[in-house]
């Protein structure tokens, strides 16, 4: 009885262990340019491409920040754009919008899945709405979770925050976007100065330590961070493209989100979208995790046909 005992035990073990090696597996991937991609998959059900943020982040925060509670229902694949965290910095310098969501087919095309749900935050979501317009037959969802679609309005709206919350007058000179940046770091150093920068994420404090002590991991040299503001693409107004978009679409919007800005999805106009508005700042799905994973998992079971 002890011997069939243990063999049932170290069965259910290897069973487990199996499992576990079969739902989580890193990738390096290699483009046509020769640049290298980190790319991990993780969960089990319909396959979901997380886009980060940044410019510049990486995809583990989120994933480590309660964002890998949605492998219960997807299989979850996190990726670090090239320049970003584990992966390699772009040989030829090529960092533009085009080529940015090339690199998103490609991981695609790695799986072998002909459509795909993309997941963006933040700065990712012009990432996300570009690859849709241009792969619409290829993407089942877009959820856009705290997502910017226009750079130049979500760092004014950061300006005019931080005057309301330190009473200060920070002004932008002209039009160009050199001003709007040299502007928003002139403010943004006297809110640092004030030790009050977290306030940009979140109003919890301790969120964004977290956060920061995640983030203090990235070994990268931070190649694209350095570079993107430098690239036209990145300073358009993508809101404009939304109402060519087909695909059914999920925002997930933080009623406190003063980065991106709290009513910066009524720019949008796409065709097929239902907004989901919770409360916290930039950082849902860790701030309300339980609220953000059900409304990624009300949509995927509504679009999931």
């Amino acid at each position: 009885m002890y011997r069939i005992t243990m063999t049932i035990i170290l069965a259910l073990i290897w069973i487990n262990l199996n499992a576990q090696n079969q739902t989580k597996k890193n990738d390096f991937l290699i483009t046509d340019d020769s640049t290298m991609l980190f790319v991990t998959k993780s969960g089990s059900g319909p396959i979901c491409i997380f886009i980060h943020g940044g410019p510049g982040a990486w995809s583990k925060s989120f994933e480590d920040m309660k964002g890998n509670n949605l492998e219960t229902n997807l299989s979850m694949v996190y990726y670090d754009q090239r320049g970003c965290g584990r992966s390699g910095k772009s040989i030829n310098g090529n960092y533009s919008v085009d080529r940015m969501i090339k690199d998103i087919d490609l991981i695609r095309k790695h799986y072998h899945i002909n459509k795909v749900y993309l997941l963006s935050h933040s700065f990712g979501g012009i990432l996300a709405v570009n690859y849709a317009l241009k792969y619409p037959n290829h993407v089942k969802g877009l959820i856009l979770a705290n997502s910017t679609l226009n750079i130049r309005k979500s760092l004014e709206n950061q300006i005019n925050y931080i005057n309301s919350l330190l009473k200060t007058n920070f002004t932008i000179s002209d039009s160009t976007s050199t001003s709007v940046m040299l502007t928003f770091l002139n403010a943004k150093k006297v809110l640092s100065a004030k030790r009050m920068s977290y306030k940009m994420l979140s109003d919890n404090k301790k969120t964004v330590d977290l956060l920061e002590k995640i983030d203090s991991k990235n070994s990268s040299d931070y190649d694209f961070a350095q570079k993107a503001f430098q690239i036209d693409d990145y300073w358009k107004d993508y809101t404009k493209i939304t109402k060519q978009i087909d695909v059914p679409v999920l925002i997930i919007t933080g009623k406190r989100d003063h980065s991106v800005g709290e009513e910066h999805y009524l720019l949008f106009n796409f065709k097929n979208e239902n907004v989901r508005k919770i409360d916290g700042g930039h950082l849902l799905y860790f701030e309300n995790n339980k609220e953000f994973i059900n409304s990624i998992f009300r949509f995927i079971k509504e679009t999931n046909k």
